[in-house]
Parts: C-alpha cells; sequence; structure tokens
C-alpha cells in the first residue's frame, strides 16, 4: 500500500505533536468562552483526526458527525450533498467543524451555512490540512494543522477512491494510481 505513495508531506509524528498544539489551543480558546464547542466532524475523511485531536482538548466536549460529499474521483465537483445529518439540534451551541482538508472551501462554506441555519451560535473551523492554492470560495480555517501544496494527498482519512485513509502519514499520490 506505501508504494502508491511518491513521498510523504507530513509524518505521523508531525500529526501527532501538531494535534497537541491545536488541542491546547482550542481549549485555551474555549475555556475563556466558558462555554465548550460541539466537535462536528465531517465523515469519513475527518475521523483520524478528530480521534487524535479530542486526545489533546482539555474540555468537557460533545462531538456528532456529519456526511458530506462534493468530490467524484479527485476532483471536487463543487454540488455539495448532505449524506448524513447531525443527530442533535445546535440551535444555541458553539460549533468547531472538523475537517481533513480544506481544498476549494466550497464544503465547509455549504456546511458553515447550514450550522448557521440551524440555529449555532457560532461556528469555528479546524482543519488538518489547507491548500490554499485551490481556493475558489472565500472561507479560512480558524485553527489549521498544516498548508500543503497543490498536490493529491492521501493517508491519516484522506482517500483516493475510499482507498488509502488508513495510511498513517499524509503522502503524495504518485500520478500513475489515478491518472
Amino acid at each position: 500500500m506505501h508504494d502508491v505513495v511518491e513521498k510523504v508531506l507530513v509524518s505521523e509524528e508531525d500529526i501527532v505533536k501538531r494535534s497537541m498544539e491545536l488541542g491546547k489551543q482550542i481549549s485555551d480558546d474555549y475555556r475563556k468562552t466558558g462555554k465548550a464547542p460541539l466537535l462536528v466532524a465531517l465523515l469519513k475523511g475527518s475521523v483520524p483526526f478528530l480521534a487524535e485531536l479530542i486526545k489533546h482538548i482539555d474540555l468537557d466536549i460533545q462531538f456528532d458527525f456529519m456526511d458530506v460529499s462534493s468530490y467524484e474521483g479527485t476532483e471536487s465537483i463543487g454540488d455539495i450533498k448532505i449524506v448524513k445529518d447531525l443527530d442533535c439540534s445546535v440551535k444555541g451551541v458553539p460549533i468547531l467543524l472538523v475537517e481533513d482538508i480544506v481544498d476549494t472551501g466550497r464544503t465547509l462554506k455549504e456546511v458553515t451555512r447550514l450550522l448557521k441555519n440551524k440555529g449555532a451560535s457560532d461556528v469555528k473551523v479546524v482543519s488538518l490540512l489547507d491548500k490554499p492554492d485551490r481556493r475558489v470560495v472565500d472561507i479560512t480555517a480558524d485553527y489549521v494543522g498544516f498548508e500543503i501544496p497543490n498536490e493529491f494527498v492521501v493517508g491519516f482519512g484522506l482517500d483516493y477512491d475510499q482507498h488509502y485513509r488508513n495510511l498513517p502519514y499524509i503522502g503524495v499520490l504518485k500520478p500513475e494510481v489515478y491518472k
């Protein structure tokens, strides 16, 4: 499975270290507000990041999941589909949206709008990866693990047609795999 990876962009050790830093920052920031956020993880890619991140958040948090799709193969198609909605109400609740990667920004913009329409008191975003060169809408994550170049990445939750999510690092997929 590792033979499909051209190079490792972010090691497992770096992901754990950065998750610790983000967890502390998030804990400090929300402690100041006096209200812990509901973490909303976007399935499936954000699950490994969520699992690592919550170990380092020193607050009594809850989390829920949404399944949102905007990809076919390697390209964001710009058509956002809500496959699974939240199981709980977010009215008056601060939300911390957990994402694996901010790419075009379409998904985050749409999900943020949806959560605000449902009455969330605030919506912030934490993303493991940020790929600003691909942005087509104006959106910025509040907390970012790593800014990466415009390369097709897999691992630590990110996939190519549902494969390679379980790689313990972020790697660049060899072009011959998806061309």
